[in-house]
């Protein structure tokens, strides 16, 4: 017997083919789930030797797949789920796309995948060549289009892609798009705070407001080269600003609007910039945020220092705020409004090389100090332009909605230059998911017909808590494709995304990249492949990833370890700014020859691959590793939690326990008999060892406005450090923390 496809052009439902030959199709219940019996799947065994007849190439596991879509092993009962038929409900679901899905895909079949990402394994240079001659190049590459040395043990490590293409990324964005006759189509759809307020902008338009504000940085003399920070919340002047910069070969460097006046000025005193854009405030929600004075402070701060800005440029953002009621340096400060708009609007493009840098972003360190990573240009385009297009299944009718603020490397990604290289509509929210209410996402779906839709796992829990009247009582049916990104996304919140968000119909692209990787790493496309809550499934085109043990040694087939990349790709970091040392030393001396990610990793026997969090956020209790995303997903699948968060303390015996903050479903109260269960839960679903030895109640978890849970912050509320809980600043409710301490010995 063997396990096939029932269409060779897609793969929508699993038929069993006997020896004889015929085909059997399985259908349970009236949903359309297609169940294979346990007893017409192979054993972990017949698995195990299928894979070993298999190539020894790293992908053998998506071959073994393409005849074995099934998961064949110890799973008791499979269900194969058909998007719009079924809804996902155990986490060794395979969710399919649908027939009618695969068929308009972009990559349709696991075949047609592992065609794709053999290509770019064994031909990088004409894989990525080809790709990269889709756009725009004032001179073309040398002969190599890639060079690069990963391995410290033969020298200083260094990555290069298209070196010598001489090309400008902002012209790719518009330029290239309004002469192929976009010029009319909206670029940007823009939505405020409030519900009442908004503002779109094509392609045209866009093009002309960037090139106003180019012609204004030009003027107050910053060159090819200089570095800008951009302090601005989610208002179009931000992607406005990062294209301006671009395009005059100025370096940005966008700090989210959220940041202290001391984060600000480290990251002033660190790049030097000529110039610093701003606002004067912002609303987030019913709160207004005084954006110009936290700028103030930290200029204040950088110049005692020895680092002087002499320009601030500061947008009036009048629904937050007025002039009257600005703090203003003369001299200094220049109100935005009054100046950039009275220059032309048409600006020459400063081609610069593919090895140019595009921007610098910093990320939080272990040391402290922030690491200012360094993307180019050349490789950064053609790596962003292709993950947006293949991850998102891209169609020139979508309308891209990402919840991400450009502060962060998915806006930079994600928001701006990804979808703007494709020439796609992309929606700007100014403020928060949750404000007035909990249904505004889903209102603004429906507004613009928002067929993708990429967010963050934490959104997704924390829209979990309320009521589902707040998403069904919107239409929702634009929806095309959901994506997650951030964090590893648990499987209950994966499944609620799925069946109440995307009515069982849009396949979700779980994505793992970094800041460092530039973009998308394992990610589904989807139409190619059957999907597994909570994992982010296998590796995008050109990238090789492999699981090492503690000694450096790559694990091959079922197991778990530390994440890694063999070889470069176009997307990835050069270099952190100033300090090449330091880069050799995070990311590539832990284990020679590699790109180490800093995540934990386990892929099953399929070949999935499943993100468990940072290898800090790896707690060893008693000699087991234990991943605190494991422990959290185990949590949020009790029917009372909503969501949890993981940290490991120090323990006399263990060595390290477990301490698990949770935060309860409105309006179930706090009882020792619910800690009870919610400890039991973990020990039934991973082992005794995995039980938490402490469960915390929390109202709310320290996050910032973009999502981002504060573990720094639980260890030291855990471990009763609170002295130590440094900058709670940039936490969207800083309240939270003194509510967790209150409720430390509940």
């Amino acid at each position: 017997m063997k396990i096939a496809y029932s269409s060779s052009s897609s793969p929508p439902l699993l038929a069993v083919v006997s020896s004889s030959g015929s085909s059997d199709l399985k259908t349970s219940g009236s949903l359309g789930s297609r169940i294979l019996p346990a007893t017409q799947r192979s054993s972990p065994l017949d698995n195990l030797l299928r894979c070993k007849t298999m190539s020894s190439n790293h992908l053998r596991h998506v071959e073994s797949m393409s005849l074995l879509p099934s998961g064949a092993g110890k799973i008791s009962q499979l269900n194969a789920v058909v998007l719009g038929e079924s809804i996902a409900s155990e986490e060794n679901d395979l969710v399919f796309p649908s027939k009618e899905f695969s068929s308009q895909a972009l990559v349709s079949s696991p075949q047609q995948y592992m065609e794709m990402h053999k290509r770019s394994m064994e031909d990088p240079a004409g894989f990525w060549g080809d790709i990269a001659s889709e756009f725009y190049w004032k001179q073309k590459w040398g002969d190599q289009v890639v060079s690069e040395n990963l391995d410290v043990r033969k020298g200083p490590i260094q990555i290069e892609w298209f070196k010598g293409g001489i090309t400008n990324i902002c012209y790719n964005c518009l330029d290239r798009n309004v002469e192929a006759g976009l010029g009319d189509k909206t670029a940007m759809y823009w939505e405020g705070n409030e519900r009442d307020v908004d503002a779109s902008l094509t392609y045209s338009e866009l093009l002309q407001q960037v090139c106003q504000l180019a012609n204004y940085l030009k003027d107050v003399g910053v060159k090819k080269g200089d570095a800008v920070v951009i302090y601005l919340p989610m208002l179009v002047e931000l992607p406005i600003a990062m294209l301006a910069c671009a395009r005059i070969g100025a370096v940005h460097s966008v700090v989210f609007a959220g940041f202290s006046a001391d984060s600000l000025a480290q990251r002033i005193i660190d790049c030097k910039p000529k110039l610093i854009l701003t606002c004067n405030a912002v609303k987030r929600g019913p709160k207004t945020i005084n954006l110009k004075a936290i700028v103030d402070a930290a200029l204040d701060i950088s110049s005692k220092d020895g680092v002087s800005v002499d320009i601030c440029l500061t947008y009036d953002n009048s629904s937050a705020t007025t002039r009257e009621d600005t703090k203003w340096q003369n001299g200094r400060d220049v109100w935005w409004q009054d100046v950039v708009p009275k220059y032309p609007t048409s600006c020459e493009v400063e081609w610069v090389d593919a090895e140019d840098p595009l921007f610098l972003l910093y990320t939080s360190g272990s040391t402290g100090k922030p690491k200012g990573v360094l993307h180019t240009t050349g490789g950064y385009m053609v790596y962003t332009a292709t993950t947006f297009k293949y991850a998102f299944d891209y169609k020139p009718t979508d309308v891209y909605w990402c919840t991400a603020d450009c502060g962060w490397i998915t806006g930079h990604s994600y928001v701006t230059y990804g979808p703007m290289l494709n020439g796609a509509t992309v929606v700007v929210f100014e403020g928060t998911p949750n404000y007035p209410d909990s249904g505004r996402c889903w209102e603004i779906v429906d507004k613009y017909k928002i067929s993708i839709f990429y967010t963050a796992p934490t959104l997704v829990r924390s829209l979990m808590r309320d009521d589902d009247k707040f998403v069904t009582n919107h239409s929702r049916k634009s929806l095309r494709v959901l994506g997650s990104v951030g964090e590893p996304i648990n499987p209950s919140a994966w499944r609620w995304f799925f069946n109440l968000v995307g009515d069982s119909r849009c396949p979700i692209s779980d994505t793992w990249w970094q800041t460092e990787t530039g973009g998308f790493m394992i990610t589904p496309l989807p139409g190619a492949w059957p999907q597994k809550p909570g994992s982010a499934t296998f590796p995008f085109f050109g990238v090789q990833p492999v699981i090492v043990d503690e000694k450096g040694n790559e694990i091959e087939g079922e197991c778990s370890g530390y994440l890694c990349v063999k070889g470069s790709w176009p997307g990835a970091f050069r270099t952190l700014f100033g300090d090449h040392e330091r880069y050799e030393t995070t990311y590539f001396k832990p284990f020679a020859g590699y790109y180490f990610s800093g995540d934990g990793c386990s892929r099953d026997k399929d070949g999935y691959y499943w993100l468990t969090g940072r290898v800090d956020d790896v707690i060893n209790v008693s000699g087991h590793r234990i991943g605190t995303a494991e422990v959290e997903s185990a949590l949020a699948s009790h029917p009372q939690c909503a969501e949890a968060a993981v940290v490991g303390v120090e323990h006399e015996v263990k060595g390290q326990g477990i301490y698990a903050f949770v935060t309860l479903v409105e309006g179930v109260p706090y009882s020792e008999e619910l800690r009870k269960s919610l400890i039991i839960m973990v020990r039934n679903q991973i082992g005794a060892f995995a039980a938490p030895d402490r469960v915390h109640w929390a109202p709310g978890l320290p996050k910032t406005r973009s999502g981002k849970i504060m573990r720094r912050i639980l260890r030291k509320i855990a471990s009763r450090q609170l002295e130590e809980l440094g900058d709670i600043s940039t936490l969207a409710d800083p309240s939270v923390v003194d509510q967790l301490i209150a409720l430390a010995d509940v």
